[in-house]
C-alpha cells in the first residue's frame, strides 16, 4: 500500500469508517501503550555505527559529541534506533506519508511563498510511507524527554503527551468530515494560532510568542547572507567557520577534493530541471560564485552538505541554497512499500505531500562523485523566515501549548496523504489512544536514557570517538 490512501477512490465513507474500526479490533488502541524490548533488540550503538559508516569520516566524531550532550540531543540523532524499535511492533496498517523524524524540534515557524508565517514540519530527511502512529509515537516520546530535561514531574510529562495526542486525534477527526480540497488547503497560520491560544496564555507567554514570531520574520536570506559571507578581493564570498563551515577553496588541500568544484557545478545544473518552468527561469538569473561544506543538525552530522552562494545582478542580490545529501530513510527497511530510485526525490516528494507550502527552490539531483560513488541530494533555500522552539525555556503550560500545536500540525500533514476517515475512526472519540501513548512515551524515554548511557560507555571504552568543537 502506498502513502496515498486507497480508500478515497474505492470505498464509500461508511466503508472507510468500518475499515478503521475493524483495524481497531485487530490492533486495540490500548496495545500502543506497550514497549517492552526483548533480548533480540539490536545493539543501539551498532545501529548508529552502520549509519556513520556512510558519512564523512572526519565529521562522525562531531555527531557522537553532539549526541552525548543530553538524552534529548541523543534522541534527535537516534531516529534509526527508534525506527528499528517501531518496526518490531505491531502496527495499525493505516499508512500515511510519514515525516519519519517527528520530534518536537522539527516543528517550527516557516515562510510560505506568499510571505505568510506558518507553523509546519520542517525536516524530511527520513520521510517515507508508513503507519501513522510511528510519527505520533516519536513526537509523544520527544515531549517526555524534553519535559524530563526541564525537571518537570511525571504528571507534567504525561500531561504534555495527552495534550499532544488529543490534539492529533481531534483534528484528524475534524479532517474526516471535510472535503478533500479543504484538507489540502488547510494551513496553520502563526498569527491565527496565536490569537486562538491567547486566552490560554498569560501575559509573559503572549509576549514571548509574539517575540518569537517577529524573530522568525527577521531570519531572511539577507540576514543569512550578512552572517555567512564576507567581502573579498574577488567579491562577496562565504566566510570560513571551520569545521562548521569550510569554504570550498579551503577544502582543496584535503585529499580527494581536487576537481570537486566541477562536480558541484554539475549538481546545480542537474538540479534545475526538477523545478517548475517558472522557477527554472528565476534560477537562471543567478550565477554560482562560491561553495562551502556545512556541518548540520545532530542526526545529519556527517552527511555531505553544501552551502551554495549564487548572485544575481550584483553582490547585494544573493541566493543561498543548501544541497544536502539524501540517504535511504531509516524507515525503509521496516515500513515496506515501493523503493525510490533517487533518495533526493523521496525527500522532495514527501515534503511536498506533507507541507502546506514548500520552498520555491526545493528540488533534487543525482551526482556521481570524483570517488566514483553515486549520491543523491535535495536542494532548498538555506534560510527563509525560520523560527525554532526552545523547549528548555518553557514552563509546563507553555510546553503543553506547544504540544497542542505540534499534534494538530502532524494531523494536518497526515490527513493530506492518508485517509483521515479511516484513521479518525480508528482513533475514536474517546481518549484510549491518548492514554496508551502516555505509557509508550514514558517507556521509550526510559529506553532512550539507557541508549544514551550505552553511547557514553562506547565513547569511554574507545569503541567510538567523540570530538567536541
Amino acid at each position: 500500500m502506498s502513502a496515498h490512501s486507497p480508500f478515497t477512490s474505492t470505498l464509500s465513507v461508511p466503508d472507510r469508517v468500518s475499515y478503521g474500526k475493524s483495524e481497531r479490533g485487530r490492533l486495540p488502541r490500548s496495545s500502543h501503550g506497550r514497549f517492552d524490548p526483548g533480548p533480540e533488540r539490536p545493539d543501539p550503538i551498532a545501529v548508529i555505527e552502520r549509519q556513520s559508516a556512510t558519512r564523512v569520516p572526519e565529521l562522525v566524531p562531531i555527531r557522537y559529541s553532539r549526541m552525548l550532550e543530553s538524552p534529548f540531543r541523543f534522541y534527535r540523532g537516534a531516529a534509526a534506533i527508534m525506527a528499528t524499535d517501531l518496526g518490531a511492533l505491531p502496527h495499525s496498517g493505516l499508512r500515511v506519508q510519514l515525516c519519519g523524524d517527528a520530534h518536537l524540534l522539527n516543528f517550527r515557524m516557516l515562510a510560505s511563498p506568499e510571505r505568510h508565517l506558518v507553523f509546519d514540519i520542517n525536516d524530511f530527511d527520513e520521510t517515507h510511507p508508513g503507519p501513522f502512529e510511528w510519527d505520533v509515537k516519536r513526537l509523544a516520546a520527544s515531549f517526555v524527554i524534553a519535559a524530563r530535561a526541564n525537571g518537570f514531574p511525571t504528571a507534567e510529562q504525561d500531561r504534555a503527551v495527552r495534550v499532544c495526542v488529543r490534539a492529533y486525534r481531534e483534528r484528524m477527526r475534524e479532517f474526516a468530515g471535510m472535503r478533500t480540497l479543504d484538507i489540502w488547503y488547510a494551513l496553520d497560520d502563526v498569527d491565527k494560532l496565536r490569537g486562538l491560544m491567547a486566552s490560554s496564555m498569560d501575559k509573559k507567554e503572549r509576549r514571548r510568542t509574539a517575540h518569537a514570531a517577529e524573530q522568525a520574520r527577521t531570519r531572511t536570506h539577507m540576514q543569512a547572507f550578512a552572517k555567512l559571507t564576507h567581502d573579498t578581493p574577488e567579491g562577496r564570498r562565504i566566510a570560513p567557520d571551520p569545521p562548521l563551515i569550510t569554504p570550498f577553496a579551503d577544502l582543496q588541500t584535503e585529499p580527494g577534493e581536487e576537481g570537486r568544484e566541477k562536480e558541484l557545478h554539475t549538481l546545480v545544473e542537474d538540479y534545475a530541471p526538477t523545478l517548475s518552468s517558472e522557477r527554472r527561469h528565476l534560477l537562471r538569473h543567478y550565477r554560482l560564485v562560491d561553495l562551502a561544506r556545512k556541518v548540520v543538525g545532530v542526526g545529519s552530522v556527517g552527511t555531505r552538505c553544501w552551502i551554495l552562494l549564487l548572485l544575481g545582478r550584483d553582490d547585494d542580490d544573493p541566493l543561498l541554497l543548501q544541497a544536502k545529501e539524501a540517504q535511504e530513510s531509516v524507515l525503509a527497511a521496516h515500513a515496506g512499500g515501493e523503493g525510490f530510485d533517487n533518495q533526493g526525490r523521496r525527500v522532495v516528494t514527501g515534503q511536498r505531500l506533507i507541507q502546506t507550502t514548500s520552498d520555491i527552490f526545493l528540488g533534487y539531483t543525482h551526482v556521481v562523485g570524483l570517488d566514483g560513488q553515486e549520491r543523491d541530494f535535495y536542494v532548498r533555500q538555506l534560510r527563509d523566515w525560520k523560527g525554532i522552539a526552545r523547549p528548555e525555556t518553557m514552563e509546563p503550560d507553555m510546553l503543553n501549548l506547544f504540544a497542542q500545536v505540534c499534534g494538530a500540525s502532524l494531523a494536518r500533514a497526515h490527513a493530506r496523504s492518508g485517509d483521515p476517515i479511516a484513521i479518525g475512526a480508528y482513533l475514536g472519540s474517546g481518549d484510549g489512544f491518548d492514554r496508551a501513548l502516555v505509557g509508550f512515551a514514558q517507556a521509550y524515554a526510559d529506553q532512550n536514557e539507557r541508549d544514551y548511557a550505552a553511547l557514553r560507555v562506547a565513547v569511554d571504552s574507545g569503541r567510538v570517538t567523540a570530538k567536541t568543537l
